[in-house]
């Protein structure tokens, strides 16, 4: 069984103009993730891997355990969201990854995350 069909990622993004300095080239962004598993079988995110490309094209990668500070268990049919951010140097950027997860049946997978825009408004269109 491929586990990581049954892993349900979806993000939004939103632009806090509040904590952004565009003058100074600071764009700050959260997002809010969506985990749902839709497998029969109980999994856990163990680690993060995102690769962050801002509107100039330069990219950066971020690892680490787990997503802010946990290493969370969804249960068949369960969500897990939560809410993070990131800070470019560009009104325009995007970020994609994956999850590292395991399965309760010990087997290991990669869920991946598909590309998500941040964008100030009215950059666009």
């Amino acid at each position: 069984m491929n586990l990581e069909q049954y892993i349900n990622i979806s993000v939004d993004s939103f632009y806090l103009g509040a904590q952004s300095d565009p003058a100074a080239q600071r764009y700050v962004f959260a997002y809010c993730v969506n985990i749902t598993n839709n497998s029969t079988e109980s999994v856990q995110l163990l680690r993060r891997y995102w690769q962050i490309t801002d509107g100039n094209g330069k990219q950066t990668e971020v690892s680490g355990d787990g997503v802010i500070g946990v290493q969370p268990h969804l249960q068949p049919g369960e969500t897990y969201s939560y809410t993070s951010g990131a800070v470019f140097e560009t009104p325009l950027g995007s970020m994609q990854g994956h999850y590292d997860m395991l399965s309760a049946s010990q087997i290991a997978f990669q869920a991946p995350i598909p590309q998500f825009r941040m964008a100030m408004p009215h950059i666009l269109n």
